[in-house]
């Protein structure tokens, strides 16, 4: 324990010397604040959130008219960005092509001018075994949840770099750290959003600017409660394990880190595992988060094998009971 206590102090060193500062904090008032996914749920209270930090917000989804009512309830949360801040709407499918996707964010920044914060929530999901899954699902998760971000990144990080400011924002799911039952089709494009975040980080790093990628647990959206009719009941039960959370809480952590450039962002105790737990090559400009991810990796290891123990044994449990009603109807 001695030589353990001993080592701190040389590894926070070490780390001070290797870890990257931050980029300057960037201010949300006065700032183009674009939402994709912004008519409901997280996207929704992350566009109320920077309303009232001063932000214009322009609000991204496909249907006109939840647009419109989403605009009427973040305009009352507007103040401190001047007499002229406003909420635009934008109805697109950020997955039908880059060329309509690139259209659309001009029209906008003609009038607001360049987003200086793109937050990448829009997003389906899908629950199903794999088997069962047709192969338009696929399809369909991977063009919205993937395609619709990298369409959007792609329409606004060259300006974001030759004005050395901006923040680009992706919103994965703790499915996107950790594999769960009948998310075959969700969790893999939930991984790629990580894949694609950290490379980004990489190239747009020199240039001021910083990537967050957000690991929400399950959150209490229309979105979910949807998704949460059709379930197989071991993926619910293994969903059901992590707790349900608010949207204002996650939008309000979220808009934190955003602001400051933090990489990583996560919600709760699980997510605060998983986290560090799967840091593994993510890039990191935090001391402190730096030091706790050294630490705790290795123990945290034990509690993720634990973890892993009961959502097979749910699985287990499901399969024998599936069994034995297959055998009830045969007989």
């Amino acid at each position: 324990i001695m030589l353990f206590l001993l080592l701190i102090p040389v590894v926070v060193v070490v780390l001070v010397v290797i870890v990257s500062p931050r980029p300057s904090k960037l201010k949300l008032a006065g700032a183009h604040v674009m939402i994709t996914g912004g008519s409901s749920g997280i996207g929704l209270e992350i566009a109320k959130e920077c309303a009232r930090q001063g932000g214009f917000v322009t609000l991204v989804a496909r249907n006109a008219e939840k647009l419109a009512q989403a605009k009427a309830e973040v305009e009352p949360h507007l103040k401190n960005g001047g007499e002229h801040q406003c909420v635009m709407i934008l109805p697109m499918d950020v997955s039908e092509s880059y060329d309509k996707v690139e259209r659309g964010i001009r029209k906008v920044e003609e009038k607001l001018g360049p987003v200086d914060v793109l937050v990448n929530c829009a997003g389906v999901s899908h629950a199903q075994v794999f088997e069962d899954t047709p192969a338009e699902k696929f399809e369909w998760l991977m063009k919205i949840n993937l395609l619709g971000s990298i369409y959007c990144s792609k329409a606004v990080v060259g300006g974001m770099k030759l004005r050395k400011k901006g923040r680009i924002a992706f919103v994965s799911s703790q499915a996107g750290q950790t594999g769960v039952f009948g998310y075959t089709g969700y969790a893999a494009t939930k991984y790629a959003l990580r894949g694609l975040a950290e490379t980004l980080q990489m190239e747009i790093k020199p240039f001021n600017m910083a990537v967050t990628i957000s690991f929400p647990p399950d959150t209490d959206t229309p979105g979910f409660h949807s998704e949460d009719n059709t379930k197989p009941e071991e993926t619910r039960l293994i969903s059901e394990t992590a707790g349900l959370f608010s949207a204002d809480v996650v939008a309000r952590s979220l808009v934190r880190d955003i602001v400051k450039g933090e990489f990583l962002h996560t919600v709760g105790l699980d997510g605060f595992i998983l986290g560090n737990l799967t840091v593994g090559m993510a890039p990191c400009n935090s001391i402190v988060s730096a030091l706790l991810q050294v630490l705790l990796m290795s123990p945290l290891r034990i509690v993720a094998l634990a973890y892993l123990k009961s959502f097979d044994i749910i699985v287990a449990k499901c399969a024998r009971k599936n069994v034995d009603k297959m055998g009830k109807k045969l007989s």
